[in-house]
């Protein structure tokens, strides 16, 4: 269930904290190492860039999780932040 009392947390801070840091690592090494550019790594840091398919799958074969984890963290903070903010009425059937 997604939170409504706050954004949840971009995957990019989980990245940089459950991850970079927790292993000594740095966006340089982790960027060399997953063979993508260091801007890359950085935007999702920075929580400014998403995580693609492309890079859960590589964060995943690095990190020993698996590519739904990060898609996951990434498609729950992108709901929240696109609630829209007017309620729908649910269509309902005519004739």
């Amino acid at each position: 269930m997604i939170p409504t009392h706050r954004t949840p947390t971009h995957p990019g801070e989980i990245l940089r904290e459950d991850f970079l840091q927790a292993l000594g690592l740095t966006q340089v090494g982790l960027a060399e190492h997953l063979q993508i550019p260091l801007q890359r790594v950085n935007g999702i840091v920075r929580g400014k860039r998403a995580v693609t398919p492309e890079t859960a799958w590589l964060l995943s074969q690095a990190f020993g999780t698996t590519p739904e984890f990060w898609l996951k963290l990434q498609a729950v903070h992108d709901l929240a932040v696109c609630r829209p903010s007017r309620k729908i009425r649910p269509v309902r059937r005519v004739g």
